[in-house]
């Protein structure tokens, strides 16, 4: 049942079905209006012309005559008797004469009544008396006494009333001088009028099925050809398609050749199968590219992370300083590096640098310059010199425009003199045995790459035991929050210190959980990349004997 409920040739031949019926109801309630009022109009007509005709049969004059001998002479008798002829001959059910009471109108005296032998009914005896029948009648009854009426229609046609429906027609009953004396009825059944309607209403059901039938059946077979074959067609087609993904080798516009939104529909599946075929045939050769893609960044990630030094702890058997770092690229591949390394026995050589854009090209850029900045300082070189050499070798080969900030620094181990340099890069933060970090506000050159024939300044900081230098790339402080609120250097600053006799690796941990804290669920902008040394001690004289 509920598949029939919802096949759309069920649901357009109930639709036309009901709009069918509704016009017959409202094209039968105008008929049987209509038809119901000509038949009144001809029942009234009739009613008044029999009345008329029935003033004739008496004398007006006679009626006080007649109430006084109690319809008993021969001149009422002969007057009865020819408005009884004229009721059996005329149709009517009743003739009758009646006098109502003239001070309230609530009751009438019959005078003459006579009655249809053909009819159920009896008629009332002469001077018979009884309650006017409602307020319409007490109203027409005034009318016609007081002659603001000169007749009257009482029309009967609703199932509550006792008797069958009838007309009532009154006339007035005046004397010689125009007063009215009395009130001549004229009623009669309406037999014919119900008998006439239920035919009407029989004819125009008939009709009705008759019409709802061949709706039924011709609807039924235009939709089959027009609709119902060349929906099923698109469906099963679309069924198909998305099973076997493959074009159909006949279109359906070649099936389906309606020149209406059916055909256009049609035309609309072939266009959306070839289109469809086409979006495939790329998305295959796509996914293959982004698969080779990926399988090369993945192969980028792993040599730049092999590029970094990854091992902690990174010198074991030199228990005079600690070293931790981190690097976390916003992609796959980061432009930020870091790197230390031993020059000698007893220089350090620590830097972190950050490449300017992102992605592949950033990355082969800091490959690129750390390689050059390794091999200067393995020399030898001093960190201006070392900066200085690498701007000038970047320079003269970088066309794409790219450059680097670098912090360098080489640390004497025996004496803890660090000798360092600055190109364009992050305030290092240093801690001093015992107390807190804070930023050292270094003097900065320009950024390496920037511009050929720069010159860098380096300086140098006495490290104690105990101290501790850390360094960074711009995406911490610059790490945002969902409202672009930056993460900023204060807040660095107090990650470092909630604990800050912690070794290095913790208080990487305790910056990076800062800042996760601090952006939540924002996206990662920058790489993040963090390094910190700690001196613990200076290195024992060795023996020289």
């Amino acid at each position: 049942m509920g598949f029939i409920r919802q096949h759309a040739a069920v649901k357009s031949i109930a639709g036309i079905v009901l709009m069918l019926v509704l016009f017959s109801l409202v094209v039968s309630a105008i008929g049987f209006n209509g038809f119901t009022d000509a038949l009144l109009d001809q029942y009234a007509d009739g009613g008044f012309l029999t009345a008329e005709a029935a003033l004739q049969l008496f004398d007006a004059e006679s009626l006080d005559d007649y109430a006084r001998s109690g319809g008993e002479t021969a001149e009422y008798l002969a007057a009865w008797e020819q408005l009884d002829r004229l009721c059996n001959a005329s149709g009517a059910t009743f003739i009758y004469v009646i006098q109502p009471d003239l001070t309230d109108y609530g009751h009438i005296t019959f005078l003459f009544s006579t009655i249809n032998r053909e009819s159920t009914y009896t008629h009332y005896p002469f001077g018979y008396y009884r309650e006017t029948t409602n307020d319409e009648y007490r109203a027409k009854y005034r009318a016609l006494y007081e002659q603001t009426s000169e007749q009257e229609l009482v029309i009967r046609d609703k199932g509550y009333i006792e008797t069958d429906p009838h007309i009532t027609a009154m006339v007035p009953v005046k004397g010689a001088d125009g007063q009215t004396k009395a009130i001549l009825c004229v009623q009669r059944q309406m037999d014919d009028l119900t008998q006439a309607r239920r035919s009407y209403l029989g004819k125009v059901l008939q009709t009705l099925i008759v019409l709802a039938l061949l709706v039924i059946v011709g609807q039924s077979a235009f939709l089959q050809r027009t609709l119902l074959r060349p929906l099923k067609l698109i469906s099963e087609e679309a069924t198909r398609f998305s099973t076997e993904n493959t074009q159909r080798e006949t279109k359906l516009q070649e099936t389906i050749r309606n020149r209406d939104e059916i055909g256009a529909l049609a035309v609309s599946v072939d266009r959306m199968e070839e289109q469809i075929g086409q979006y495939v045939e790329n998305l295959t050769r796509i996914t293959a590219e982004r698969e080779r893609i990926s399988t090369e960044l993945e192969l980028a990630t792993r040599i730049q992370a092999d590029m970094l030094p990854s091992t902690f702890p990174a010198f074991p058997d030199r228990p005079e300083f600690d070293i931790y770092a981190s690097m976390d690229p916003a992609k796959e591949v980061g432009g930020d590096f870091y790197d230390f390394f031993l020059v000698d026995e007893d220089h350090l050589c620590l830097l972190i640098a950050d490449v300017s854009g992102k992605g592949i090209p950033a990355a082969l850029f800091m490959m690129a310059s750390m390689i050059i900045l390794a091999n200067n300082a393995m020399m030898g070189k001093s960190p201006a010199q070392i900066l200085t050499d690498t701007n000038g070798a970047i320079c003269a080969n970088e066309r794409e425009e790219m450059f680097v900030t670098v912090w360098l620094g080489i640390l004497e181990l025996s004496t803890g003199k660090l000798t360092a340099a600055n190109a364009g890069h992050e305030y290092p933060a240093l801690r001093q045995a015992g107390g807190r970090f804070e930023l050292f506000k270094d003097k900065h050159g320009f950024v390496i790459g920037g511009m050929g024939g720069a010159r860098y300044r380096e300086y140098e900081l006495q490290l104690e035991p105990g101290d501790k230098l850390f360094v960074y790339t711009d995406g911490v402080p610059e790490a945002t929050d969902a409202d672009n609120v930056l993460f900023g250097t204060e807040r660095m600053l107090a990650a470092l210190n909630e604990d800050p006799a912690a070794a290095p690796e913790q208080l990487l941990h305790q910056v990076r959980r800062a800042v996760d804290g601090f952006v939540k669920d924002a996206e990662q902008f920058d790489d993040l990349t963090m390094l910190c040394f700690e001196y613990k001690e200076r290195p024992a004289a060795k023996d020289t004997d």
